[in-house]
């Protein structure tokens, strides 16, 4: 059974990229990995010479979901079944691949899954989410008021779940995809209208739509480096806000009938409502 993945590159520290690049590779399975680059040089080319590894230059940079979308149509065009979105700050052990390909066979209704994902220092992030409000996207980042964030944050983040279950969660972080090719080619590759940040919230929102499960299996884990590179540079956060715009002008800002309903759902499910 073939399995792809695809890392984007963008001027990448070179000792944590081939760290996610070994951990996909650490494997028996079939296995081809796609390394689109968007940097402005190919100097990244040469990063590994690994014969399932193939490596596009794509200067152009037309963003993390378009870039993604090169691999998936790839992906498809060579019959492979699953796909790996997979940030190059990620790493992980031999066998998660292997675990989640079998759960992924066993539940055709899922069309992403994603691990419990941690820190290097072994701690977790609260990346399972609800489908956000504009508040979610924009309003916390700028809210001063830290105790009004996280009591938000302990439901919207599904923190008082405790991520130790099985869980349908309607937004999964784009940092680890691991997906259903035949859904993808249903409902359709990342939307390109968003550079950066956001486009796996659209992607789960439409694999829902298409009728596709997107799952939360906290039975292997993942480290993430995660640099929350929207906090720390105006560009970059000026990115995350126009791509916020663009979804919610797509989806709609305070009235959502789909939003409300999928959002009740996952509460009702999780017991968040007693």
């Amino acid at each position: 059974m073939k399995v792809t993945g695809c890392i984007v590159l963008y001027n990448n520290d070179e000792t944590v990229l081939l760290k996610a690049i070994n951990s996909f590779l650490n494997t028996s399975l079939d296995l081809t990995l796609f390394l689109i680059d968007n940097s402005q040089s190919d100097n990244l080319k040469s990063v590994n010479l690994d014969e399932r590894v193939i490596y596009y230059h794509n200067p152009s940079n037309p963003g993390f979901g378009a870039a993604h979308n090169i691999a998936i149509k790839k992906s498809v065009e060579i019959g492979s079944k699953y796909h790996l979105v997979l940030n190059p700050d990620v790493y992980f052990n031999k066998g998660t691949l292997e675990t989640l390909l079998e759960y992924m066979e066993k539940h055709e209704a899922v069309g992403n899954v994603m691990p419990k994902v941690l820190y290097p220092d072994g701690s977790l992030q609260y990346l399972c989410k609800l489908l956000p409000t504009p508040y979610d996207w924009i309003g916390r980042r700028f809210n001063p008021i830290k105790y009004l964030v996280n009591k938000r944050n302990e439901v919207f983040e599904l923190q008082f779940t405790g991520y130790d279950k099985i869980m349908d969660v309607p937004y999964l972080s784009g940092c680890f995809m691991f997906l259903r090719l035949d859904a993808i080619e249903k409902i359709g590759g990342f939307d390109e209208g968003i550079f950066m940040y956001g486009e796996e919230a659209d992607l789960c929102r439409r694999l829902i739509g298409g009728g596709y499960k997107t799952v939360f299996y906290p039975h292997v884990e993942i480290y993430h480096h995660f640099e929350k590179g929207s906090h720390k540079s105006w560009r970059l956060t000026k990115i995350g806000i126009e791509s916020a715009i663009y979804y919610f002008n797509k989806w709609g800002w305070f009235f959502d009938s789909e939003r409300r309903k999928i959002n009740t759902k996952t509460l009702l499910k999780l017991g968040y409502y007693k």
